[in-house]
This record gives C-alpha cells, sequence and structure tokens, in this order.
C-alpha cells in the first residue's frame, strides 16, 4: 500500500471521526443539555386525563427554552405514543431527556384537604379545586345511590363518610377513586375500641358525626368539647330537644337553598322553621351532619365530660367559652346576663 493511498484512508478516517464528533455533539446538545426557562427549584405540570400528544407538549413546553429539541427528545424515546396522565415536576435545569423520562414516569403525588364543609356540594367543590375531576363528577360519585346503600348511607347522612384531614393522592385520580379512598380512611379510623364507645353512648358511627358537628359549630375551644358534647348527650338520653343553635341556621340555609347567607344572630322566628335539621322543633339528632367536624370534636362525643349540665350560653366574662347550668332558672339568669350584654352592645 503506497504513502498516498494510506493517506487517503487517514483522511476518510479523520473526516469520520469528526463527523461523528459533531453528531455526538449535537445529540448531547438535544438530549443533554439544559433547556429549563424558568427561575424557580421546580416547575409543576399537570397533564389532564386521555391528554394527547399535541395537548400534552404545549403544556410542557411552557418550561423550555427550545421547543424543537424537546419535541425531538420526544418522538425519538416514543413519548408522543404514550402520553401519561398526572402531576410532574420539572427541576431546573433539567435536559430534555431528564424532562421526558419526568413526565412519562414520574406522577408526584399532592396534599388534599378539606374542613368545615356544610354539604355534599361544598366538598365536592373543595375537592375540585385542587383535583382533576370538577364538582359535578365528585358529587355524582358521592350520590351513587349503589354505593350508599352498600355503604349503609343515605343522602342525608353521606357527608359522615369524609374526615377532614389532609390526604395524599393523585391529582388525576378519579371522582370516585378519591370517593372509595375516603372510605377506607373512614373504615380505618373506625377502630373496633372506637365502634364500643360510639355502642356505649347508643350512637351509630354517622350519629357520632352529625352530633360532631353540631358541638364543632357551637365551640370552637378543643378544651371545651367534651363538655359541651356531655350536655347534649345528657339531653338525648333524657329524650330532651337538644335546641341547638347551630341546627336552626342549617335548616334556615336548607329551607331557602342559600348557603351563601350570613347569620349572625338567632332569632325566635327562625326556632319556628319547620325544617328536621331544627332541633327546637324535632327531637333528636338531625338526619345528618350540619358541617364536617375536626376529629377534636368527633374524640369531644366518644370522650365526652360526665357531668349533670343540661343548658349552656356564651359567657360574656371569657369570650369564646360558655357558662353551663344544672337547671333551667340557672340557665335562665345566663342568659339574661347574656342578653343584658348584647343590648349594652348594641350586638
Amino acid at each position: 500500500m503506497n504513502s498516498n493511498y494510506k493517506k487517503i484512508i487517514l483522511g476518510i478516517v479523520l473526516v469520520g471521526l469528526v463527523i461523528m464528533g459533531f453528531f455526538a455533539y449535537h445529540v448531547w446538545a438535544i438530549l443533554l443539555s439544559p433547556n429549563t426557562n424558568f427561575e424557580s427549584e421546580t416547575y409543576e405540570v399537570f397533564i389532564p386525563t386521555d391528554a394527547d400528544y399535541n395537548t400534552a407538549f404545549l403544556i410542557i413546553a411552557d418550561a423550555v427554552k427550545n421547543r424543537e429539541d424537546l419535541h425531538t427528545t420526544a418522538v425519538k424515546k416514543k413519548y408522543n405514543e404514550n402520553v401519561k396522565s398526572g402531576r410532574f415536576l420539572i427541576k431546573k435545569g433539567s435536559s430534555n431527556n431528564d424532562i421526558i423520562n419526568t413526565v412519562r414516569s414520574q406522577n408526584r403525588p399532592i396534599k388534599v384537604t378539606f374542613n368545615n364543609q356544610e354539604r355534599l356540594e361544598n366538598l365536592a367543590g373543595r375537592l375540585s379545586q385542587q383535583m382533576e375531576p370538577d364538582s359535578l363528577s365528585f358529587l355524582t360519585a358521592m350520590r351513587d345511590p349503589v354505593f350508599l346503600k352498600e355503604n349503609m348511607l343515605n343522602a342525608q347522612n353521606a357527608l359522615s363518610m369524609y374526615l377532614p384531614n389532609s390526604y395524599e393522592t393523585y391529582w388525576n385520580t378519579t371522582a370516585a377513586g378519591f370517593r372509595d379512598k375516603m372510605l377506607a380512611y373512614h373504615k380505618q379510623f373506625w377502630s373496633a375500641e372506637k365502634l364500643v364507645k360510639a355502642k356505649r353512648l347508643d350512637l351509630s358511627p354517622s350519629d357520632v358525626y352529625t352530633l360532631a358537628s353540631i358541638v364543632q359549630k357551637e365551640t370552637a375551644k378543643v378544651d371545651e368539647m367534651p363538655r359541651v358534647a356531655g350536655v347534649y348527650l345528657n339531653r338525648l338520653s333524657r329524650g330532651i330537644k337538644l335546641d341547638a343553635d347551630p341546627t336552626v341556621i342549617y335548616a334556615k340555609k336548607l329551607s331557602e337553598h342559600d348557603f351563601d347567607q350570613q347569620i349572625k344572630q338567632v332569632l325566635y322566628v327562625h326556632l319556628k322553621i319547620d325544617n328536621p335539621y331544627n332541633t327546637y322543633k324535632y327531637s333528636q339528632l338531625p338526619p345528618g351532619p350540619i358541617v364536617t367536624p375536626d376529629l377534636t370534636a368527633i374524640n369531644a362525643v366518644l370522650h365526652p365530660e360526665n357531668h349533670d349540665y343540661f343548658y349552656f350560653v356564651a359567657d360574656v366574662q371569657n369570650f369564646g367559652y360558655h357558662k353551663f347550668a344544672k337547671t333551667l332558672a340557672q340557665h335562665n339568669r345566663n342568659a339574661a346576663e347574656y342578653r343584658r350584654w348584647i343590648a349594652k352592645n348594641n350586638k
């Protein structure tokens, strides 16, 4: 082999190496170089259920500098043929390769919280603000008659299945899937020990929840909740109407189909509202809860203070708390003091 031929071969090899190097650099630039355009540490991406590639790409592309390179990477890794829904966190400085790996396999959970919801409608609305399903989807799942019957619930007490707390779930969990998750937590909460405590009080779990909702509305003081619960349990055991102002407010809202109204004071005329939630008119517990009570209120009902009180009214000398009475005469004196304070302060 002459020297000229060797030079030609060497030249071809060198050109090949240059081309390969350029190609490798081009591939590296597309796949592995940073391609994010945000300054925060992470960027949240929400890909809807059943989204096609075009929809998903436009959502993801808001986080990158070079959309063409992102598309090239997505096609190379076949993401365009297998889009995944969910919540994904793209890290600052991620490469196209990192980004596509993230959105196709790293669906991240979220924390869903709710409390103080008066109706299933309110709860459905609250959940729809945090998750993908809309409020109608949540409400339909919650009201499903087959589901309610299977779990010995009805339209009035269905809210008692939902325990206010912070729950980890996926953003794209279906409404029925989240409902079933809440049922599992409900069953877990109602341990054998709690069921025994409820039975001793002659209450079902739904009854406990309903009574706790009244306690929740009566006092914001956690240390006072067991005493308030004890009052209502004393009245129930004697067959005395609960006469709970929060149930009157709920009855008014329900009767007028207006849960946005603000009612600062219960008037005598309100006590006459003919609605089963009005415990001044109807004996025993209302048909269902008037709010989703905190776990502290539920535990207060399960662990009530043992006393002989049957009445209570706001304590004007210790705001936020109440004065308790064993007799109607004593209660009337406490109530008169409260009315004088109201009149004096133009409340």
